[in-house]
């Protein structure tokens, strides 16, 4: 893997979030897509569904999945007979997501968003699939760039001592 700047790799996806307009998860996939010889628009298609907390149903935050995804190109699990590896994958995967966790209480879109109470679990009407304009007022009301930010940095750091290694 070759060396990169994390706070340019944090800077990156915040733009693809605000400025481009890529959902949480392209935005944290797409900061990091090159290290690992994937294309963009392969990267931002896998990644696309996940936005608004999988096709805006508010679940796991957008940005929390696009760590996840990129927990798997940087531990795969492909062969699924390697306990080994589906272990090492699933660690890194806990690790990233409770960090995420731990710096803003909960993985959770709806819970993040606050539209419900942190660890609730409750639940939210459904939302249309189509999504929300890209205005100024839909960042005021929003912390996603923030958490994009968040889970970029988190992944980052990983990714530079996996490397390390």
């Amino acid at each position: 893997m070759i060396k990169f700047d994390i706070e340019e790799r944090v800077a990156k996806a915040k733009k693809l979030f605000k400025e481009d307009g890529f959902n949480c998860c392209q935005a944290v996939v797409l900061a990091y897509n090159d290290l690992f010889g994937i294309d963009d628009t392969l990267a931002a298609s896998l990644s696309s569904g996940f936005g608004g907390g999988m096709g805006r149903m508010r679940e796991v935050c957008g940005s929390v999945s696009g760590m996840v995804m990129l927990c798997g190109l940087a531990s795969p699990a492909a062969d699924p007979s390697s306990k080994t590896g589906r272990t090492n994958n699933y660690a890194l995967v806990q690790e990233v997501a409770g960090e995420f966790r731990k710096i803003n209480g909960s993985i959770v879109c709806k819970e993040l968003l606050g539209l419900v109470p942190i660890g609730t679990a409750g639940s939210v009407p459904a939302e249309s699939p189509e999504p929300s304009d890209r205005t100024p007022e839909y960042y005021k009301k929003r912390p996603c760039e923030e958490l994009v930010g968040i889970s970029a940095r988190i992944i980052g750091e990983k990714l530079l001592k996996m490397n390390e290694r």
